[in-house]
Parts: structure tokens; sequence; C-alpha cells
């Protein structure tokens, strides 16, 4: 709302929360969005009376429209950016970011409105986008807690690696996944990949330290050995030993 209030040219009503009566929400409103958990959008849409001419739209990700029922006017509207907080989400949402749209074309205009890009995402590939963006957002962090655990092993803060982040995600996204990739997976070096899991094992919760290396490096064979990636010389691959093969 505060995003929209912002860029102007919306007239932005209050909002209601727990214990409010909903009934009458959609009265007057050409848009309604029901901003709650995934589990209440259905019983939320439910306890507003529909209107003919109003949208009635979510920001879930991963539900369809079908949750809307039985409002006649529906949509979907799920912004592709982390809102940590109410101030910082304003500012990302007028941002440029990507929406996922679904359904009624108003919600179209918003995201124009907002400086931001449409995605279509319909019903049947709800489940493959929204776990594209869960694991393109929280798994990337969970991926960073672990650099900061082993980081902090070597007396460096998590910040020490931003740069190298920064620069390994700006490459994947010119150059794509399988041509950006680097270190010592894509070059098959696995005397300096079991250096880091002798290392790895030596840590508290070792064992989850480890698997999580594993699968890791295992996702980065798979880039390595697709037939579709593009590379000048790999230079010299050996077979994976058989303990990284399996734990991968």
């Amino acid at each position: 709302m505060a995003a929209l209030r912002a860029v102007g040219g919306y007239e932005v009503l209050g909002a209601l929360g727990r214990g409010d009566d909903l009934g009458g929400a959609a009265a007057g409103a050409d848009l309604v969005v029901i901003a709650t958990p995934d589990a209440a959008v259905a019983p939320t849409a439910e306890a507003i009376a529909p209107s003919a001419s109003t949208v009635v739209a979510h920001l879930s990700g991963s539900l369809g429209l079908d949750v809307l029922a039985p409002h006649p006017r529906r949509a979907g509207l799920h912004p592709l950016v982390p809102l940590p907080d109410p101030e910082t989400g304003a500012a990302r949402l007028a941002s440029g970011a990507s929406f996922a749209v679904a359904g009624d074309p108003l919600v179209r205009s918003v995201v124009l409105a907002l400086g931001g890009r449409v995605v279509a995402v319909d019903d049947s590939s709800r489940g493959a986008y929204h776990a594209a963006a869960t694991i393109a957002a929280n798994h990337v962090v969970a991926l960073l807690g672990q650099v900061e655990r082993v980081a902090a092993q070597a007396g460096l803060p998590l910040g020490a690696f931003s740069g190298l982040v920064r620069a390994a995600v700006d490459d994947t996204m010119a150059l794509g996944p399988g041509l950006a990739l680097t270190g010592p997976a894509a070059r098959g070096d696995w005397e300096t990949i079991a250096r880091h899991r002798a290392f790895l094992a030596t840590m508290a919760d070792g064992r989850a330290e480890l698997e999580a290396y594993d699968t890791m490096v295992g996702l980065a064979r798979r880039l390595v050995e697709d037939p579709g990636r593009l590379v000048e010389d790999p230079g010299p691959v050996m077979a994976a030993p058989d303990a990284v093969k399996d734990a991968a």
C-alpha cells in the first residue's frame, strides 16, 4: 500500500486486520488485496462479500486463483523481491521489480504504475514458479549462512565475501550458470575438494556441513556435465572419488 501511495494515481484505503469485519471490504473498491499467509487466503476471501466490479487479488506465489472463490474477478500478484520490513518493501516494490501476475488484467496496470515488470504465471505453472523463487531467495540465504559459519573459522566476516558473491551472481545473469561456474568442482579438482571436506568434518555439526557442501558439489558437476554447456577448454577433469559421488 505504501508503494502505491508513493507513486500516486491510486487512492489507497486503510488496511483491515484480524478481528475486523471483512464483509464490506470490496464495497466501493476497484481492488482488494489479500496479504495474509497462504493458509488464510481462502477463508479471508470467503469472508468478503463479492462485488461484480471489484478485483480480489492475493499476493501468494504458490496459490492459484481457485482460492479466491466466489469472487467473479480474481487475480494473483506476487512480487519477486524480498520484503523484510515495510520501509524496505515499499522501496523495492517501486524499484522496477518483477511481479508474477495471473487473472484479471487490472493487476497488470498496478505493476506498470509501480514501474515494475510483468511476468505471466498461470495456475498450472505455480508449483514450478514458486519453487524456483524459493530456491533463488531462501536457499541462497541459507547457503550464505554456511559461508558465514565456515568463514568464521578463518576469522573472517561474511562481508569479506560480498564482492565475490555479487560478481558470481552478476556473471550468472550475464553468461548463464554453466559459463559462470568456476572453482574446483568446475575443474574436477578433487584433491582440493577433499581438503575442503576434511576441514568441514572438523566443524561443529560437521556431518551437516559436509552434506550441504557435497550437495552443492553435485549440483556444480551437473552444470559441468551438461552437454549444452559451452566452454573453451575446461582442462583435465578427473573422475569423482566414490565418497564425493555418493554424497553428491
